[in-house]
């Protein structure tokens, strides 16, 4: 009876879990280091020595096997061979050349473990074919503005380090621009092949490289430059080589690490060596790996210098823009069924949203300070007082008055992304928490307005078809149509707008992000409202991206004016500006700002920075807070 008592946990396991604990053992073995990895429906991602894999299915086809070993292994390889510091030293700081500069990194990376394991180059090529075939949109396009230039450059890099091919779902953006790099920068190319174990020394023929395609006046401040920052500041580093011992000993040791990965690998359960290969930095196009190690380690780079003036930004038309409430973009029967099912969505989270709206409807209460003037001639009679009545019928009887609150008459706004980057659960959770912000702000006497931006198509829209039309002039500028949804206006009551908040499940509405203009919309509102206080709360995944402006534009033309904006209203404006980054670094655009990497926790941040803000303001001003970051798995 006690072993089949002891066989009947066994018998009960998923069919999943000896897979996964294969998996799970491998990843650490090649990153060599104890890693806490977990597998979910969500979308893969590393943070620190944190890793979250997709859910693999009951049953499994060879393919899915290896695409969730491909995500694993870009992440443990992420951690063996990539140093963050060495990273920041050479990483260019404009839009363009950091996104080509991530892109090759990360092939970087993924060939140092090709070259060494054939099993874990025959997953990471898995899951590259995997990631191209699910964008789906590289297969048959012929105009060179819609391959992205730093997929292209990825992939060559790939090509020469490994001799891989690129997989046949992204061969036409290879083709697109293979003729111009070649031309170009196919000297600096063939420079990489045999610096991929030393990063550093990598990541300065990538800035030459950088430097030939003409984005050298986006990288900043030079390498060397970079170096005496580092030595004048954290890690008591030496002055002669401006890096530690113990990240010089990381460096000159990569491809050891990798050889004993190997040997570790070996050593490890029968299926847990092809496992070896997991979760990933969703290469060029998605740089969810670079990200998400950076979120361990906030770092805000210095504003070029053409910033602090507003900069040359304009919309090549405006007439196709719209500013719409959130009932006209669908009927009431749809946006009865898309609040349903967010509701339903939601169900789970019954208590967690409970929790967190008591704990800031608590925190803002207690700062709304009343008091009691007492022994007063009139106002309401105290009972306190009345023995001296009973004691002396003579006496006369005593008042006492509430005196007025301090707490300032209020307004918040939030600013929600609604880009394609933020669907399925951020888009989800997101909607979740301004809910319950203006349920709870709303009991409190403070009034909330919720706005959303977007863009009404891809790849630019009216405004791209009108510029055509009108013969591509250079520097058009913005080149997409706006779009501005307002989910719930100040004045608005939360329970008429309840349904309105649905809206945001409703498939194709999530397109691309231009958030200069919509933070300029949102504070130019806000302005015109009569409270004492404004507060602006911005919630986004990442940096603007839309590719139709980024493809006939300088490639920081839309950051640029972003900070700018930024500056403006932190500088200058009464409003009080948070930001909050959902699974990227903001601390690098905001100064007030805090960033997290799994939405789950988007609740307990904004109530938190909120809360920290009416306590400020409740001892006497709100003093610029420090920029934060959470980490959480």
């Amino acid at each position: 009876m006690s072993s089949n008592s002891k066989a009947k946990p066994n018998t009960k396991e998923s069919p999943t879990e000896p897979f996964k604990r294969s998996v799970a053992s491998c990843m650490r073995a090649i990153a060599r280091r104890d890693m806490e990895i977990t597998f979910a429906a969500d979308k893969p991602g590393l943070a620190g020595d944190k890793a979250r894999l997709p859910e693999p299915p009951r049953k499994m086809s060879p393919q899915d096997v290896a695409i969730i070993r491909g995500h694993g292994d870009a992440m443990s390889l992420r951690l063996a061979v990539h140093n963050p510091r060495v990273h920041r030293a050479v990483l260019p700081e404009g839009q363009q050349a950091r996104t080509v500069f991530e892109a090759i990194e990360n092939a970087r990376i993924e060939a140092v473990g090709s070259n060494r394991m054939a099993g874990v180059a025959q997953n990471l090529t898995a899951r590259l074919e995997d990631h191209y075939h699910r964008l789906g949109k590289y297969e048959d396009i012929t105009d060179k503005a819609d391959a992205p230039l730093e997929d292209a450059i990825a992939l060559m890099v790939r090509e020469r380090l490994t001799g891989q091919k690129p997989p046949p779902q992204a061969a036409k953006i290879v083709d697109l621009w293979k003729e111009t790099i070649e031309a170009k920068a196919g000297t600096n190319l063939e420079k990489l092949v045999g610096l991929e174990g030393n990063q550093r020394a990598f990541g300065k023929a990538v800035r030459d490289l950088l430097n030939s395609l003409d984005m050298g006046d986006e990288q900043g401040r030079s390498d060397d430059d970079s170096n005496d920052d580092e030595s004048d500041s954290q890690e008591q580093e030496s002055p002669e080589s401006g890096e530690s011992p113990d990240s010089q000993e990381q460096e000159s040791s990569e491809g050891m690490q990798m050889e004993d990965a190997e040997e570790m690998a070996d050593e490890a359960p029968d299926g847990a060596q092809e496992a070896s290969e997991a979760e990933t930095a969703d290469l060029p196009d998605e740089n969810d790996l670079g990200d998400s190690d950076d979120a361990s380690e906030p770092w805000r780079p210095k504003s070029q210098g053409n910033e602090r003036k507003s900069p040359d930004y304009k919309p090549f038309t405006v007439k196709f823009d719209e500013e719409i409430d959130a009932p006209d973009l669908c009927d009431a029967e749809e946006l009865d069924r898309l609040r349903a099912y967010l509701d339903k969505q939601l169900a789970h989270l019954g208590p967690v949203v409970a929790r967190l709206a008591n704990r800031l409807q608590r925190r803002l209460m207690a700062q709304q300070n009343r008091s009691w003037d007492f022994d007063l001639e009139e106002g309401v009679l105290d009972p306190a007082r009345l023995t001296r009545v009973i004691m002396d019928p003579m006496a006369a009887l005593s008042f006492k008055q509430e005196s007025d609150t301090n707490f300032r008459d209020t307004v918040v706004t939030l600013l929600l992304d609604n880009s394609g980057s933020m669907r399925g659960r951020p888009i989800t959770v997101a909607a979740t928490c301004a809910d319950i912000l203006a349920r709870t702000l709303e009991r409190c006497g403070v009034k909330v307005e919720i706005l959303g931006f977007t863009t009404r198509a891809w790849k630019g829209g009216q405004s791209r078809e009108h510029w055509l039309q009108n013969g591509k002039p250079a520097n058009p500028g913005r080149l997409n149509d706006l779009r501005h949804i307002i989910y719930k206006s100040g004045d608005a009551p939360w329970r008429r707008a309840r349904k309105n908040l649905g809206l945001m499940m409703r498939e194709g509405l999530l397109k691309e992000n231009i958030d200069g203009e919509a933070l300029d919309w949102a504070h130019k509102r806000l302005l015109a409202r009569s409270e004492q206080r404004k507060i602006l709360m911005m919630i986004s995944d990442g940096a603007p991206v839309d590719d139709s402006t980024l493809s006939v534009n300088p490639g920081n033309y839309l950051e640029r004016h972003l900070r700018w904006i930024i500056e403006d209203i932190e500088t200058r404006s009464p409003v009080e500006l948070i930001a909050i980054g959902i699974g990227h670094d903001v601390t690098r655009y905001y100064k007030r700002a805090v960033t997290i990497v799994d939405a789950e926790e988007l609740g307990g941040a904004m109530t938190e920075k909120l809360a920290e803000l009416f306590e400020e303001d409740a001892v006497g001003g709100a003093a610029p807070a420090r920029p934060t970051r959470r980490k959480v798995a």
